[in-house]
């Protein structure tokens, strides 16, 4: 009764649309980083441009990051088995922590850029016309390409799909510095790209910093926000059965949550019952909150946190042997049943004994008067209820 896991299904994966709408958008960034990549390699040899090849460069580092997504979407798809019991959801977190190394690795580059062209500004070669317009295209292009990879990430709820839209803004970013380069160099300020370099590689390492910090809570087991925590105590409060509820905790799994909760119920209700209660917790939890994948029901008869302990109780043989001791030795036959209710460092009990084996409810005063004598005091019982089942067992 005092544990109720039912994880989600090993055999189904959690999401199979979300994962073939990440591959869908990762296999576009891939194809229109590959291009431009071509095309600004071309453009900056041609044009003299050093900046329009760097940023070739920097673009052919999205193609290597999509391919990296690609492999954590599909593995993160994948349904939960005997190793990974809570499904594969971590490795988008692991993802959007690498993701967000790599843009802070990306706004460093371009600081170092920066000052590297600002301390040389006299000794930048001339660039060409060709290479203001490819770094125009690039900028619009990878604009596009961000608006539209996080319209989706966001609609999926993705950590590592929104790490992996902005880095492709991070690009964009990259790219505008390559313009404004250009763009200066063509109007006689050759110091104008180092600049707006420093401000956007600033921006690049901020925001870097925010996806694996993010990342990284995730991985030390923050949960959820307080917000969210007071409506899935509200949902278990709310429950019939559930007389209150403590030990709530929380923890994220890429887009999902886990939730762990001791739940008190009556102390005198059957194992069943309460094991019902807990499974309809569960059921309304993840009914109604969506980023729960999982829960974790622990019954208890009382509040654990104020109640006294009953764990230094005796089990249940010794309890029986010693309740016998009490009952002495009255001419009665053995009970039918003896259930033991374990509440608040003390044992509560109750005997049931069956109409064909005592003909009437006259036949236990004996055994009422015996239990009144010798039960004050004792160490174990603090009650014992009697009780004549009329009705077949």
């Amino acid at each position: 009764m005092n544990d109720d896991l039912q994880p989600v299904s090993m055999t189904e994966p959690l999401d199979d649309g979300r994962y073939q709408a990440g591959r869908k958008i990762t296999w576009i960034s891939v194809a229109v980083n590959v291009v431009l990549t071509a095309m600004q390699v071309v453009v900056g040899l041609l044009a003299h441009s050093q900046a329009l090849v760097a940023d070739a460069m920097h673009t052919l580092s999205d193609v290597v990051a999509d391919f990296f997504v690609l492999y954590a979407n599909r593995k993160g798809a994948e349904a939960a088995d005997a190793d990974h019991p809570y499904g594969h959801g971590r490795y988008e977190t692991a993802a959007s922590l690498v993701l967000g190394l790599l843009l802070v690795g990306t706004g460093a580059g371009i600081l170092a850029t920066a000052v590297e062209r600002l301390q040389n500004v006299g000794n930048l070669p001339p660039v060409g016309v060709a290479a203001m317009w490819a770094a125009a295209f690039t900028l619009a292009a990878k604009e596009g390409l961000f608006r539209y990879m996080l319209a989706i990430a966001e609609r999926l709820r993705s950590p590592m799909l929104i790490a992996n839209a902005w880095h492709a803004r991070a690009d964009a970013l990259s790219s505008l510095v390559v313009a404004a380069g250009v763009g200066g160099a063509l109007l006689g300020f050759p110091f104008a790209d180092a600049v707006a370099a420093i401000v956007v590689g600033g921006m690049i390492v901020k925001t870097g910093v925010g996806f694996a910090w993010e990342a990284m809570r995730e991985l030390i087991d923050t949960g959820v926000a307080e917000e969210e925590v007071a409506r899935i105590r509200a949902t278990i409060k709310a429950t019939p059965g559930v007389l209150g509820v403590h030990d709530l905790r929380t923890r994220r799994m890429a887009q999902k949550a886990l939730v762990d909760a001791h739940i008190q119920v009556d102390g005198h209700v059957s194992v069943s019952e309460g094991h019902r209660i807990g499974d309809e917790v569960r059921r309304r939890v993840l009914e109604a909150h969506g980023d729960v994948v999982d829960m974790l029901v622990h019954i208890d008869p009382e509040d654990d946190m104020r109640a006294t302990s009953s764990t230094k109780l005796p089990d249940r043989q010794v309890l029986l042997s010693h309740l016998g001791a009490l009952m002495g030795d009255e001419k009665l036959p053995c009970p039918q049943k003896v259930q033991l209710h374990y509440l608040g460092g003390r044992v509560e009990a109750q005997l049931f004994f069956g109409a064909e084996d005592i003909a009437g409810p006259e036949y236990l005063v004996p055994l009422e008067r015996a239990l009144a004598a010798r039960l004050p005091g004792d160490p174990y019982f603090r009650s014992v209820s009697i009780n004549w089942v009329v009705a077949p067992k």
